[in-house]
């Protein structure tokens, strides 16, 4: 039996919910495949209205433009890392046991999941990587940020410091580390495929057989 998962995000990044509908997950997929392919400056709603055989106009009733969608795709990654160290550490009492879950909760994030069939996330994960700046790098980062559009990132950012919270109370940077660690890790996978010397992960690495101990 398979389990379909849905990823709840703030509505504001949205006109009309992509994951209620064939034509939004649509929406959802190949613009990933396409951001992925041709980078998000390169990205075009005319592009992908012809990739889906639909039209630009179909796109704007789910998106207002393509930076909302960048945001819309990038939550959506933030909010899978949060569910997967959810469902990993639950009835886990040792921080220290929880810390490291986190850790292999971000690194097998960026693996393809069947669960969602409309979400390629090692592609996601490469966008995240190479355009997730872009999101929050603008004039308008105070403006979206009261809007909750990054509440995403910094409840990830609060779960994990947290957790380092437990393990040393006396620490002064708890979210510091935090995002650095979600940070590091997403760069050194990126490091492992294209700049080996960067990084001691093998770019070969299996991380599906990762365990959790």
């Amino acid at each position: 039996m398979s389990i379909e998962i849905k990823i709840s995000l703030n509505n504001g990044l949205y006109l009309k919910e992509p994951q209620d509908s064939k034509l939004g997950r649509n929406i959802i997929k190949h613009s990933i495949l396409l951001i992925d392919k041709f980078g998000f400056e390169s990205f075009t709603f005319k592009k992908l209205a012809e990739e889906i055989n639909s039209t630009e106009a179909s796109i704007y009733r789910y998106f207002e433009n393509k930076h909302l969608l960048l945001l819309f795709l990038v939550n959506w990654y933030w909010e899978w890392v949060s569910y997967l160290i959810g469902i990993n550490t639950i009835n886990v009492e040792d921080p220290k046991k929880k810390l490291k879950i986190v850790i292999h909760s971000f690194v097998y994030a960026s693996k393809e999941n069947p669960s969602v069939t409309y979400v390629n996330e090692s592609k996601l994960h490469g966008i995240v990587i190479s355009e997730g700046n872009k999101t929050y790098h603008t004039k308008e980062v105070d403006n979206e940020n009261s809007k909750g559009f990054f509440k995403s990132y910094k409840d990830l950012a609060e779960s994990v410091s947290n957790v380092i919270s437990e393990i040393n109370p006396a620490f002064k940077y708890p979210f510091s580390l935090a995002t650095n660690l979600f940070e590091m890790s997403n760069n050194h996978i990126f490091f492992a495929k294209h700049l080996k010397k960067m990084t001691g992960l093998l770019p070969q690495m299996k991380l599906m057989k990762l365990k959790v101990c």
